[in-house]
């Protein structure tokens, strides 16, 4: 009986060493980083005025929307859809803001009813209180680069430029708004 017993408690303690070698070799879910934190300030709802500049993709004039951006679950990305209206009459979008680990670099993803958006994805880095975001690709037929450049003005304020280069290598200014939190 005492051998039985031997044996039977020598199998539960391998047992229970194995499942705990296990559970701990098991690997982690990742968890959002700082750099995922700090996508953070776009989350609540803004209101948003600015101006659309007279160019080869339509005409300038005034431009309101109310922006709502949110956390995407696992809070490792920011969603933010818009309504507004602009120089081409009512407009709608969706962006996703988000921070690439392998890359380092922050990235954007929208598409709006327009039809205008790029097919690509713009990169961007944050250094204090100012985001610079450049991007390559197709807009009309036309290669195209572009830079948009925020600057938080304080927790509840920020101001958006974008600014597409000429073929001379000049930069254009393209689209500037000024964005306000409401909550």
């Amino acid at each position: 009986m005492k051998r039985a017993f031997n044996v039977l408690a020598t199998c539960v303690m391998v047992f229970v060493a194995g499942a705990q070698l296990a559970a701990a070799q098991a690997p982690q879910a990742p968890q959002p980083g700082p750099e995922h934190a700090r996508l953070g300030y776009f989350v609540g709802r803004w209101t948003v005025e600015g101006e659309m500049k007279p160019g080869p993709m339509g005409p300038g004039g005034k431009m309101t929307s109310s922006d709502t951006c949110e956390w995407f679950e696992g809070r490792f990305s920011v969603i933010c859809r818009a309504e507004g209206t602009g120089p081409t009459g009512p407009s709608k979008s969706l962006g996703i803001l988000a921070y690439s680990t392998e890359e380092k670099v922050y990235t954007y993803y929208g598409v709006d009813n327009s039809n205008m958006a790029m097919a690509s994805v713009p990169r961007g880095t944050v250094r204090g209180d100012t985001w610079t975001y450049t991007d390559a690709g197709t807009m009309g037929g036309e290669k195209v680069k572009s830079r948009v450049t925020i600057k938080e003005l304080s927790p509840t304020a920020y101001t958006f430029r974008m600014e597409m280069q000429g073929p001379d290598g000049k930069w254009m200014p393209f689209m500037e708004s000024k964005n306000s939190k409401v909550q």
